[in-house]
């Protein structure tokens, strides 16, 4: 599946925590680790769908095992693949959040936030996914026992006020149709703990976005659509690219595809504000291959051609990736 590539990329240098970790305890996770390495490959490769499953309770059995082990925080399991796991900027905790796929119709995200404690003893928040429960996910602030399930790969740290705001980027996989990446602020109750959500975000509708009042934001898309988003920390912002629907019917999320432009956020006295264009003046290569082609032309008009094309090419890519899954398999 496609997220266990964006894992990948999420397994960058790590904090240099290691040498912290006392001796015993390295050898007691590493004898854990390749039942670890086991588990967690066979949640995204093994064929029967119920194995996957049983995979992956073997998997979180063995990894709060694991994380028990005193002084886990600094030890960064980078040998596990196809888990997401990255540190809060300030270290001060880190997230681990993968998915398990019943069939390309479901997939439910699993995860954990381990905070960094000063004797080592395990804090442990488990993140229990309740997308499929709710009708309107983006309408509440939750807890770690209803969280809206997302495999995160940014953490951004900002302030207001002398409190910290963590705001994590995630992708849902979703269902066979579309896709859902999103942003997701993070913070701590004064008794330490997490709360996800809040009335953070300031937009105008545009049939979209999801409509104001939104406690979290989503942008969901026609799958394997290549839709970016991501913090750059050159311009302050969270970048992602503005959609439109390929089709007449724009109600249907399914049909949004990368217009060619991009929008985005920016932390302004602790709301993420809307910015039409967050690269203000830069003037990209036109031959810049990693660009969607633009769909509406100068008045405004769809390119039906460029429409066609994109969504041929959308279609060889979701086939593709279906018969790479299967030989895996």
């Amino acid at each position: 599946m496609r997220y266990s590539l964006i894992v990948l990329l999420l397994l960058l240098p790590f904090f240099s925590f290691t040498q912290e970790i006392p001796a015993g305890s390295i050898q007691a996770i590493q004898k854990i680790e390749p039942t670890l390495q086991k588990d967690a490959h066979k949640i995204v490769y093994t064929n029967d769908w119920l194995e996957r499953f049983q995979a992956d309770s073997a998997f979180i059995r063995n990894f709060v095992k694991a994380l028990k082990t005193p002084y886990s925080f600094y030890y960064p399991f980078d040998s596990v693949q196809n888990i997401s796991k990255i540190y809060a900027p300030d270290s001060s905790f880190r997230i681990f959040t993968w998915q398990v796929m019943k069939d390309y119709t479901y997939y439910r995200q699993r995860g954990a936030i381990q905070m960094r404690t000063a004797d080592g003893s395990l804090k442990l928040y488990p993140l229990f996914d309740a997308s499929e429960f709710t009708k309107a996910p983006t309408d509440s602030i939750r807890t770690n026992n209803n969280w809206i399930g997302a495999i995160y790969y940014k953490i951004i740290l900002t302030t207001y006020k002398d409190r910290k705001y963590y705001t994590l980027l995630g992708l849902d996989e979703n269902n066979a149709r579309s896709e859902k990446k999103w942003i997701e602020v993070l913070t701590f109750t004064p008794d330490g703990q997490p709360q996800f959500g809040g009335n953070y975000f300031k937009y105008s509708a545009d049939g979209i976005k999801p409509p104001q009042p939104v406690f979290r934001f989503c942008l969901e898309y026609k799958k394997d659509a290549g839709v970016r988003m991501n913090y750059d920390p050159k311009y302050h912002a969270i970048i992602f690219s503005r959609l439109v629907s390929e089709s007449p019917d724009e109600k249907n999320a399914y049909n949004f595809i990368p217009y060619g432009d991009y929008e985005g956020f920016r932390w302004v006295n602790g709301f993420w504000v809307y910015v039409n264009n967050p690269f203000q003046n830069i003037i990209f290569d036109k031959n810049q291959s990693d660009l969607p082609a633009p769909i509406l032309d100068d008045k405004g008009n769809r390119k039906e051609k460029v429409l066609e094309e994109i969504s041929k090419k959308n279609m060889e890519k979701a086939q593709q990736k279906k018969d790479s899954t299967q030989q895996q398999l």
